[in-house]
């Protein structure tokens, strides 16, 4: 079993030093190899040794995405490219991809920390994993493919795609533990019970689930859908990949690698830091990267952090699932909106299917939301006066949660996009003029 106690379990004190010492030897190494951090620190006033406390961070101006993106491809690689012996890259589908690079010492890294929170999750060399993430410049299938096998798992690379063989395969290798996103796992116990599998007859047991958000309420679905124990984990191309944080067998919190990643939580807007507890953005620092060192990344994700004792054992501290990021928030009419409030309102009606698409229209002067969600029993679009109650429910639902209103369609079973990767509910129409 792969479980590194001394550093998983080490107390908050000498937790703390060994991020402080790395801390000063990032923020150093930063500045000798990196030009963009150089003159970014010069600029800020900010050297190693002035770094005494962890508190001290807040002196380092924070790097986002965008700084990734203006020194494509590689401008903010600290090693040469003879050095690095993979190279991963963010889809880019708003424009130059963010592009990130490994040592060998970086892999072994990430191979660790995968590895950990498989094990925290409940997986063991016994386990048969199928990895159902897309193989290529993202970095989920291979980050949790190297730590799953680091473990002696065996790995089944099936790749995203084909849904009706990856269930084949699921029954017949007898595929213990599955790694995908949760609406596809979703999607794929939906095709086996159409192709007439018995999924009480399947050995799941464990999802290793990430790369999108996932309310209870979702996760409850999926859960139903295969009977298997639902875990969820957290992490970003940017970063490392998967690995960064994840849940353990308690499920109360997602422990954060804390020897290779220092977590902070701010207002977005301010920066100044929160109270343990209280919500904002996840800013990351990557504490031993070689390849693509990053000073106090804006993840842009919306969570809190829990510093005191698990049950498990680990001290690392725990952050709540993310409930959202602070970029994708919709507001309208003035009214803060995230897709997970809406989720969490619509899959806990038994009626109403967990595939939904939210569209944004701007109509004169103001901001309206559609919600579109399928049925589940599609007799009852035969049925008006049953639809109508129906339609006013989840609207009413809908507008005690979010505090507007929201038209509501109500679909035929199956009849919205499914994804096989990271699920794209929002379609924001307010600049096309539809």
């Amino acid at each position: 079993m792969f479980f590194q106690k001394e550093i998983e379990t080490m107390n908050r004190k000498d937790l703390e030093a060994l991020q402080l010492e790395r801390l000063k030897r990032i923020v150093q190494y930063c500045y000798d190899n990196v030009p963009f951090y150089h003159q970014r620190l010069t600029e800020a006033k900010v050297t190693a040794d002035k770094i005494r406390t962890l508190s001290d961070i807040q002196y380092i101006p924070p790097t986002t995405k965008a700084d990734i993106r203006d020194t494509y491809p590689f401008g903010l690689f600290a090693k040469p490219l003879k050095d690095m012996v993979r190279i991963h890259a963010s889809s880019g589908t708003t424009g130059k991809p963010t592009v990130v690079g490994y040592t060998r010492n970086d892999l072994d890294m990430w191979s660790d920390v995968v590895a950990r929170l498989c094990v925290a999750a409940g997986a063991t060399d016994e386990d048969i994993v199928q990895i159902s993430f897309g193989y290529g410049l993202f970095t989920g299938a291979l980050g949790l493919h190297y730590g799953l096998e680091k473990i002696g798992a065996t790995v089944i690379p099936v790749s995203s795609g084909n849904t009706e063989k990856q269930v084949m395969l699921l029954n017949d290798f007898g595929v213990t533990a599955l790694v995908s996103t949760p609406s596809y796992a979703l999607y794929m116990s939906e095709v086996a019970r159409e192709k007439g599998y018995d999924v009480d007859q399947f050995k799941l047991r464990l999802g290793l689930f990430g790369s999108e958000g996932c309310t209870p309420e979702m996760r409850s679905q999926v859960e139903k859908g295969f009977h298997l124990f639902a875990t969820d984990n957290y992490g970003m191309s940017e970063l490392i990949g998967p690995g960064v944080s994840g849940e353990c067998e308690y499920r109360d919190g997602l422990h954060f690698a804390e020897d290779h990643f220092l977590p902070e939580v701010v207002d977005p807007n301010t920066l100044e830091h929160k109270q343990e507890g209280e919500i904002g953005e996840l800013i990351v620092t990557t504490l031993t990267k070689e390849g693509i060192p990053l000073l106090r990344y804006r993840t842009k994700d919306l969570t809190r952090l829990n510093y005191s004792p698990c049950k498990c054992g680990r001290t690392h501290v725990r952050m709540d699932k993310v409930m959202g990021r602070s970029d994708d928030m919709l507001k309208i009419r003035g009214v803060n909106v995230f897709p997970s409030q809406i989720e969490s309102v619509l899959v806990s009606m038994p009626q109403i299917g967990a595939h939904y698409q939210l569209i944004v229209r701007r109509e004169g002067f103001s901001d309206t939301l559609e919600v579109k969600v399928e049925l589940v029993d599609s007799s009852l679009l035969d049925k008006f006066e049953a639809l109508e109650n129906l339609q006013k429910k989840v609207a009413g639902n809908l507008r005690t949660v979010l505090g507007i209103q929201a038209k509501v369609t109500l679909c035929e079973p199956k009849s919205l996009e499914r994804f096989q990767g990271k699920a794209q509910r929002i379609v924001d129409l307010r600049n096309t003029g539809k």
